[in-house]
């Protein structure tokens, strides 16, 4: 299968969850004029019992393409939050939440610098492609037993991409 790698916007995903753009809102000045805030930038949901979330450091190493593409994860009971710490561009590849992914609703999306997703939980996903080196805030349930189901591809479902 081809896939086109599309440039990412709120409207071509919100299927798959929030497309984090924190200059697309008004910051607020707050602390005596020497902070601007932007409020409420991704809805972070958490399932099940325990509600706690977690607040994460990953140091991604950068992806060599063309990359092979052979398995899909999700987390069933969390969302998932990838915001880049600097000025760095990675790939999303995402497919509807369902029980198993349907890769004709495949997509794959370049988030530019600055921005970051929120993945809704049980949307399938490919692991974090970041094209350089970069260290990612990442945010999602703090007890991750039981919070992953990963699909791995056929031989004929399996595909390279190029960044």
């Amino acid at each position: 299968m081809n896939y086109e790698i599309k440039k990412i916007t709120k409207d071509n995903f919100s299927e798959f969850g929030d497309f984090i753009n924190p200059y697309e809102k008004s910051g607020e000045d707050i602390n005596s004029n020497t902070t601007k805030s932007y409020f409420d930038l991704a809805n972070i949901e958490i399932l099940n019992e325990d509600k706690r979330v977690r607040l994460n450091l990953f140091d991604a190493k950068k992806r060599l393409f063309p990359l092979k593409i052979d398995m899909l994860e999700n987390h069933p009971f969390s969302s998932q939050i990838f915001f880049p710490l600097g000025a760095c561009d990675f790939l999303v590849i995402a497919c509807p939440a369902s029980s198993k992914p349907n890769l004709k609703n495949l997509n794959i999306f370049r988030v530019d610098q600055g921005n970051g997703i929120n993945l809704k939980p049980r949307v399938w996903h490919f692991p974090l492609i970041s094209i350089k080196d970069a260290k990612f805030i990442t945010i999602d349930k703090k007890i991750a037993k039981n919070n992953l189901e990963i699909y791995n591809f056929t031989k004929l479902e399996t595909f390279t991409i190029n960044g």
